[in-house]
């Protein structure tokens, strides 16, 4: 049992914000600590690696928005920014009662920064989240582009900046690597 939940952010441009939580989880877990990882934007469709490893792990619980997002595509679709605006607010009454509840002792919220930096929920969704929670509750959130009041209700923020990418000369998400 975590003595005080706190909140951390991985934010920034570069690679590794996920994989940092993703860590963190296992770490938690490792520890006797019961973790929750929400995947948005990440429909359940996607056939990751660490879907895979993690559904060998009772102590962690993977779950993610059941709609269909493409990043390049559905920012621009009116009906998919409905359908994603509607299945997040959703997953925050989900998440507001396992925090107060203490159904896990860790929550990840993966990608939930991109979610408010697109407009697709407020970040009230989200405060109402972490005052309600257990105060023995960790809540980590991953995505670009934290902004300044998201930024100000974290006790740790770690951005993550791009150097140098292989994208940046063609190459492709690999699988094992990046997915």
């Amino acid at each position: 049992m975590l003595e005080k939940g706190l909140v951390q952010i991985y934010t920034g441009d570069g690679k590794g914000k996920t994989t940092a939580a993703l860590g963190l989880a296992l770490r938690a877990a490792g520890q006797g600590n019961k973790v929750l990882i929400y995947q948005f934007l990440k429909p359940p469709c996607l056939n990751t690696g660490e879907r895979a490893a993690l559904s060998l792990l009772p102590a962690i619980r993977i779950e993610s928005l059941d709609i269909q997002w493409d990043m390049a595509k559905s920012p621009k679709d009116p009906k998919a920014i409905s359908s994603a605006k509607a299945a997040i607010k959703k997953s925050f009454e989900r998440l507001a009662r396992a925090g107060a509840n203490r159904e896990f002792d860790i929550l990840i919220l993966d990608e939930i920064v991109y979610c408010f930096t697109k407009g697709l929920t407020s970040i009230e969704e989200l405060k109402k989240v972490i005052a309600g929670r257990d105060p023995h509750v960790e809540i980590i959130l991953t995505g670009r582009g934290a902004t300044s009041e998201l930024i100000d209700l974290a006790d740790l923020v770690t951005e993550m900046k791009n150097i140098k990418h292989p994208f940046d000369k063609g190459t492709t998400a690999r699988e094992g690597i990046e997915f």
